[in-house]
């Protein structure tokens, strides 16, 4: 099972930080309003990072850092 961790861009230019199995999956359902609460209230959100990881546990370890980040931060991971 592939994992992935990746960050969304909000409709209000805030970035949400999430890991899952199925990166366009996890993104639609964001989309439609089922996702993580965070997420509900900014739609439409974009996906903007997406980063491969081994397995879950490192995809939560990867998850947490990412969240842990300054937007600046953030940004700079995104912008590569």
């Amino acid at each position: 099972m592939s994992c992935y961790c990746y960050i969304v861009e909000c409709s209000d230019g805030t970035f949400y930080t999430g890991w899952t199995t199925d990166p366009e999956r996890r993104v639609k359902t964001h989309n439609a309003g089922r996702g993580a609460h965070y997420t509900r209230m900014r739609r439409p959100v974009r996906l903007v990072y997406l980063e491969p990881q081994p397995d879950k546990v490192s995809a939560l370890q990867r998850e947490h850092a990412i969240k842990t980040m300054t937007r600046r931060q953030k940004q700079n991971l995104i912008d590569g």
